[in-house]
Protein backbone atom coordinates (compact mmCIF):
# COMPACT_ATOMS: atom_id res chain seq x y z
CA UNK A 1 0.00 0.00 0.00
CA UNK A 2 1.31 3.44 -0.94
CA UNK A 3 1.06 6.25 1.60
CA UNK A 4 1.31 9.96 0.73
CA UNK A 5 1.79 12.46 3.55
CA UNK A 6 1.23 16.14 2.81
CA UNK A 7 2.77 18.61 5.24
CA UNK A 8 1.16 21.80 6.48
CA UNK A 9 -0.25 23.66 9.47
CA UNK A 10 -3.85 23.19 10.62
CA UNK A 11 -6.38 26.00 10.83
CA UNK A 12 -7.89 28.69 8.58
CA UNK A 13 -5.06 31.10 9.37
CA UNK A 14 -2.60 28.94 7.41
CA UNK A 15 -4.93 27.60 4.72
CA UNK A 16 -3.49 29.27 1.60
CA UNK A 17 0.03 29.92 2.88
CA UNK A 18 3.08 28.68 1.03
CA UNK A 19 4.04 26.39 3.91
CA UNK A 20 0.74 24.55 3.40
CA UNK A 21 1.34 23.53 -0.21
CA UNK A 22 1.55 19.87 0.93
CA UNK A 23 -1.97 20.11 2.39
CA UNK A 24 -3.22 21.96 -0.70
CA UNK A 25 -1.83 19.25 -2.95
CA UNK A 26 -3.52 16.47 -0.95
CA UNK A 27 -6.79 18.43 -1.06
CA UNK A 28 -6.37 18.55 -4.84
CA UNK A 29 -5.81 14.77 -4.95
CA UNK A 30 -8.79 14.15 -2.69
CA UNK A 31 -11.04 16.13 -5.04
CA UNK A 32 -9.58 14.48 -8.14
CA UNK A 33 -10.11 11.01 -6.67
CA UNK A 34 -13.54 12.06 -5.31
CA UNK A 35 -12.73 10.78 -1.81
CA UNK A 36 -13.19 13.16 1.17
CA UNK A 37 -10.88 13.25 4.17
CA UNK A 38 -12.00 11.77 7.48
CA UNK A 39 -10.61 12.19 10.98
CA UNK A 40 -8.08 9.50 11.86
CA UNK A 41 -7.54 7.77 15.20
CA UNK A 42 -4.89 10.31 16.10
CA UNK A 43 -3.59 13.71 15.01
CA UNK A 44 -4.35 13.37 11.31
CA UNK A 45 -6.95 13.31 8.57
CA UNK A 46 -6.85 10.60 5.94
CA UNK A 47 -8.60 9.21 2.90
CA UNK A 48 -8.12 5.98 1.02
CA UNK A 49 -8.45 5.39 -2.71
CA UNK A 50 -6.73 3.67 -5.62
CA UNK A 51 -4.35 5.03 -8.21
CA UNK A 52 -3.51 2.69 -11.09
CA UNK A 53 -5.30 -0.11 -9.21
CA UNK A 54 -2.97 0.30 -6.22
CA UNK A 55 -4.33 1.16 -2.77
CA UNK A 56 -3.22 4.64 -1.71
CA UNK A 57 -3.68 6.41 1.64
CA UNK A 58 -3.46 10.22 1.81
CA UNK A 59 -2.55 11.67 5.22
CA UNK A 60 -2.59 15.25 6.53
CA UNK A 61 -1.11 15.60 10.04
CA UNK A 62 -3.12 17.96 12.27
CA UNK A 63 -0.15 18.74 14.47
CA UNK A 64 1.72 21.89 13.59
CA UNK A 65 4.52 21.52 11.07
CA UNK A 66 7.33 21.11 13.63
CA UNK A 67 5.55 18.06 15.11
CA UNK A 68 4.52 16.34 11.88
CA UNK A 69 6.44 13.20 12.83
CA UNK A 70 4.16 12.52 15.80
CA UNK A 71 1.75 10.78 13.44
CA UNK A 72 4.29 8.06 12.62
CA UNK A 73 3.41 6.16 15.78
CA UNK A 74 -0.33 6.86 15.32
CA UNK A 75 -0.80 5.71 11.73
CA UNK A 76 -0.78 1.98 11.10
CA UNK A 77 -0.85 2.45 7.30
CA UNK A 78 2.90 3.16 7.10
CA UNK A 79 5.04 0.14 6.30
CA UNK A 80 8.25 0.80 8.25
CA UNK A 81 9.92 -2.13 6.50
CA UNK A 82 9.30 -0.60 3.07
CA UNK A 83 9.60 3.17 3.23
CA UNK A 84 9.85 3.23 -0.58
CA UNK A 85 6.03 3.13 -0.52
CA UNK A 86 5.91 6.34 1.53
CA UNK A 87 5.95 9.72 -0.24
CA UNK A 88 6.12 13.05 1.60
CA UNK A 89 4.93 16.23 -0.15
CA UNK A 90 6.10 19.59 1.16
CA UNK A 91 7.15 23.14 0.34
CA UNK A 92 10.68 24.17 -0.57
CA UNK A 93 11.74 27.82 -0.49
CA UNK A 94 15.06 26.95 -2.14
CA UNK A 95 13.18 26.25 -5.41
CA UNK A 96 11.50 28.74 -7.74
CA UNK A 97 7.72 28.75 -7.69
CA UNK A 98 6.34 26.03 -9.95
CA UNK A 99 9.25 23.63 -9.54
CA UNK A 100 8.49 19.98 -8.82
CA UNK A 101 11.39 17.93 -7.46
CA UNK A 102 11.14 14.21 -6.64
CA UNK A 103 13.91 12.60 -4.53
CA UNK A 104 14.42 9.07 -3.13
CA UNK A 105 15.93 10.24 0.18
CA UNK A 106 17.84 13.09 1.77
CA UNK A 107 18.31 15.40 4.70
CA UNK A 108 15.64 17.74 6.00
CA UNK A 109 17.42 20.71 4.32
CA UNK A 110 16.12 22.95 7.11
CA UNK A 111 12.47 21.93 6.76
CA UNK A 112 11.15 21.31 10.28
CA UNK A 113 8.27 19.08 9.18
CA UNK A 114 10.66 16.76 7.34
CA UNK A 115 13.08 16.94 10.26
CA UNK A 116 10.31 15.70 12.58
CA UNK A 117 9.40 12.86 10.21
CA UNK A 118 13.03 11.77 9.93
CA UNK A 119 13.30 11.76 13.72
CA UNK A 120 10.23 9.57 14.23
CA UNK A 121 10.92 7.29 11.26
CA UNK A 122 14.57 7.03 12.35
CA UNK A 123 15.46 7.20 8.68
CA UNK A 124 15.86 9.76 5.91
CA UNK A 125 15.51 7.11 3.22
CA UNK A 126 11.97 7.72 1.97
CA UNK A 127 10.78 9.33 -1.28
CA UNK A 128 9.62 12.91 -1.26
CA UNK A 129 8.37 15.56 -3.63
CA UNK A 130 9.37 19.13 -2.97
CA UNK A 131 7.13 21.82 -4.43
CA UNK A 132 8.88 25.13 -5.05
CA UNK A 133 7.18 28.07 -3.37
CA UNK A 134 9.56 30.78 -4.59
CA UNK A 135 13.17 31.47 -3.74
CA UNK A 136 13.23 35.28 -3.76
CA UNK A 137 12.51 36.81 -0.36
CA UNK A 138 14.09 38.73 2.52
CA UNK A 139 12.88 36.65 5.47
CA UNK A 140 12.26 32.90 5.09
CA UNK A 141 9.78 32.65 7.99
CA UNK A 142 7.67 35.53 6.66
CA UNK A 143 7.87 34.02 3.17
CA UNK A 144 6.68 30.51 4.05
CA UNK A 145 3.85 31.86 6.22
CA UNK A 146 2.72 34.33 3.55
CA UNK A 147 -0.28 33.60 1.36
CA UNK A 148 0.17 32.69 -2.28
CA UNK A 149 -0.46 35.59 -4.63
CA UNK A 150 -3.62 35.38 -6.75
CA UNK A 151 -1.67 34.70 -9.96
CA UNK A 152 0.19 31.88 -8.18
CA UNK A 153 -3.05 30.34 -6.93
CA UNK A 154 -4.24 30.25 -10.54
CA UNK A 155 -1.16 28.22 -11.51
CA UNK A 156 -1.37 25.69 -8.64
CA UNK A 157 -3.80 23.33 -10.43
CA UNK A 158 -1.36 22.96 -13.36
CA UNK A 159 1.52 22.35 -10.96
CA UNK A 160 -0.51 19.85 -8.95
CA UNK A 161 -1.68 18.04 -12.09
CA UNK A 162 1.94 17.65 -13.20
CA UNK A 163 2.96 16.38 -9.74
CA UNK A 164 0.03 13.93 -9.80
CA UNK A 165 1.29 12.50 -13.10
CA UNK A 166 4.67 12.11 -11.41
CA UNK A 167 3.05 10.28 -8.50
CA UNK A 168 1.37 7.87 -10.91
CA UNK A 169 4.80 7.18 -12.41
CA UNK A 170 6.25 6.68 -8.90
CA UNK A 171 3.52 4.14 -8.15
CA UNK A 172 3.92 2.29 -11.45
CA UNK A 173 7.66 2.36 -12.01
CA UNK A 174 9.51 3.81 -9.02
CA UNK A 175 11.25 6.98 -7.98
CA UNK A 176 14.18 6.90 -10.44
CA UNK A 177 11.93 6.93 -13.49
CA UNK A 178 9.83 9.63 -11.85
CA UNK A 179 12.87 11.85 -11.24
CA UNK A 180 13.99 11.44 -14.85
CA UNK A 181 10.64 12.56 -16.21
CA UNK A 182 9.14 14.96 -13.68
CA UNK A 183 11.89 17.05 -12.07
CA UNK A 184 11.34 20.43 -13.71
CA UNK A 185 9.66 23.79 -13.44
CA UNK A 186 6.09 23.35 -14.65
CA UNK A 187 5.76 27.04 -15.54
CA UNK A 188 8.52 26.62 -18.14
CA UNK A 189 6.44 23.87 -19.78
CA UNK A 190 3.33 26.06 -19.82
CA UNK A 191 5.15 28.87 -21.58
Amino acid sequence: MHCIIGLGNPGKRYLLTRHNVGFLFLDYLSQKLKIPFSAGKGDYYFCQSTILDKKVILIKPTTFMNNSGLIIDQVDFINHDNLEELLVVYDDFHLPFGTVRFRPKGSDAGHNGVKSLIYYLQSDIFPRVRLGIGDEFDNSIDHVLSRFEEKELEKLPDIFDFAYKGIKTWISSGIDNTMNNYNRNVLNLLG
